[in-house]
């Protein structure tokens, strides 16, 4: 099979297009080419006056070989990687022990379901509730301000990622095209085929609930076992001699001890006693940098036009999304974050007292407003120095205070992007109708984040409406706080994927440090399952 790359058609091409441009490429006859399949579609929108589509195609020949030679020094014409996917290890029929995996996001998701397909029947612990009784806590939450600590955005099957825009792309290097394997792995329980071929897929809160129950029943069906509402209060750690210890079983909340030697830590950025747990019975963890900001809305129309012009509703390129990046004049950068096309912001808390902010879409984005998350970079050594959880308590301390700024009512605060810009107050909104539920409050956002933050932000800005003309506009709103974007801490794991002084304890995913959303939460659970399995085997 041989790839073609950087095929360049017009957005109205007819349906010959691509075969053609595959004849010309390669200077081959009808006759030669034998099929051809869509590895990728994405678009260029650099010039709006003419936008195109730009595919990657994997293409087979009665000549490969011979075209493969002609082409050798031919960047855009190369071998096709081999997609499939091979288990590393199946488990002995003698399988005397059975891994267990704490949470059940997108990592402990994938990590579940490459455990049973080989055969190792995983017991997951997930402290929040199954994906249907999770949606009808956190909508319920969002309608009557009645928060269960246990069942909301962050806590519960299918991860913070249920409620979000669903997102599966990501900038980690994926050698072994395991992120395909994520992919077609979701689309087998109802994810839309098209995420396997456009450069940016999602797939949206309502679509993914139902997908998580499938990939639930599929792992079940192979053998595995999930708990929903058994939270892990305690591990049992064995010391030695050299500093490295032994996970040798758990406590959990509804008083049972487990017995293990093999555990696989999924546990989400926001399971802070669990890390507080952790840390106390000796296991090490390190301080990393994340980012502080708020939420920005602005009519989708705006961003529609400013990205794609004249062609802004045009059914192939969907809503426009952005990506944006300032680097300020003190050293600090602003970027753009979890961009929502056509969504909704939404209030994303797992504390009583505190207000966070995260955003959400449906796959069709036909939401009035586009969101995203503007947020500063901040780190330990020079923003949160003290302990290994000091940039946790600079989380609550903001979040909590945004629940004052709100009312104390689980309004979050909030301000027009005019009005912040000029350092005052907002009493009463424009034409942008801000969509977090339950509500917001308007005031003053200058107090919600340190003065760094808001400085940064305030430069931010008009730099990003050079780039994303309207961005500045007055009428947008600003709802605090986004403050969950990553963990801020790091599990720090060895290249075998234990933890560096606890053996047998895999800390994975986006909690441990390890990924950024949900495709390479996904990717590093199949990478911690296979060495877990490996592991066993010896």
């Amino acid at each position: 099979m041989i790839r073609l790359s950087n095929i360049q058609l017009p957005l109205d091409h007819d349906a010959n297009a691509l075969e053609n441009a595959i004849l010309t490429m390669l200077d081959i006859s009808a006759d030669q080419l034998v099929q051809f399949t869509v590895f990728r579609r994405g678009y260029d929108a650099r010039q709006k006056t003419n936008i195109m589509l730009i595919y990657t195609l994997d293409v087979e020949t009665t000549c490969n070989e011979q075209l493969l030679s002609q082409f050798a020094d031919h960047q855009l014409v190369k071998v096709a990687p081999d997609l499939g996917y091979y288990p590393v290890a199946q488990a002995p029929a003698n399988l005397a022990e059975r891994p267990i995996i704490i949470g059940f996001g997108p990592c402990g998701l994938l990590t579940a379901l490459v455990l049973a397909q080989m055969g190792y029947k995983p017991i997951v612990l997930e402290r929040g509730k199954e994906v249907r009784e999770r949606t009808k806590d956190t909508f319920g939450f969002w309608r009557t301000r009645t928060l269960n600590t246990e069942s909301n955005v962050q806590f519960g099957e299918g991860g913070a990622g249920t409620f979000s825009d669903g997102k599966l792309y990501s900038q980690v290097k994926d050698k072994l095209y395991l992120g395909r394997k994520v992919l077609t792995e979701f689309v087998k329980p109802g994810a839309p085929e098209e995420i396997l071929t456009v450069s940016k897929p999602h797939i949206g809160t309502f679509k993914l609930v139902k997908m998580v129950e499938n990939m639930r029943a599929e792992i079940m069906r192979l053998g595995g076992e999930i708990r929903f509402e058994h939270k892990v209060e305690t591990i049992q750690r064995e010391h030695a001699d050299d500093g490295q210890g032994q996970i040798t079983g758990l406590t959990l909340s509804t008083g049972e001890t487990m017995a293990c030697r093999h555990v696989i830590l999924a546990i989400g950025h926001s399971a802070r006693d669990t890390f507080q747990m952790l840390l106390d019975q000796g296991v090490y963890i390190e301080a990393k940098p994340f980012s502080i900001g708020f939420r920005i809305e602005h009519p989708q129309s705006v961003i529609d036009a400013a990205r794609f012009g004249k062609e802004a509703g045009n059914p192939i390129l969907g809503a426009a999304d952005y990506k944006l990046v300032h680097h300020c004049k003190d050293g600090r950068s602003v970027y753009s974050f979890c961009m929502c096309p056509g969504g909704t912001v939404v209030a994303a808390t797992s504390e009583a007292g505190s207000v966070v902010t995260n955003g959400m879409s449906q796959y069709s984005r036909h939401e009035r407003n586009a969101n995203a998350a503007i947020v500063v970079g901040i780190e330990p050594e020079k923003d949160y120095p003290g302990h290994v959880f000091a940039g946790i308590d600079l989380k609550h301390k903001l979040e909590a205070l945004a629940y004052e700024l709100g009312g104390g009512n689980y309004n979050a605060p909030a301000q027009l992007v005019g009005d912040f810009l000029q350092d005052k107050p907002s009493t009463e909104l424009a034409s942008v109708t801000p969509s977090y539920q339950p509500g917001i409050t308007l005031g003053d956002l200058s107090r919600a984040l340190p003065p760094f933050a808001i400085a940064a932000i305030r430069e931010a800005i008009p730099a990003f409406d050079k780039k994303i003309k309207g961005f500045a506009m007055a009428d947008a709103v600003l709802t605090g706080v986004e403050t969950r974007t990553s963990s801020p801490i790091c599990i720090k794991r060895g290249k075998d994927f234990e933890s560096i002084n606890t053996r047998g304890l895999y800390p994975a995913g986006e909690g441990a440090g390890y990924a950024g959303g949900i495709l390479s939460a996904g990717i590093d659970g199949i990478k911690v399952a296979e060495a877990l399995a490996l592991d066993i085997l010896k």
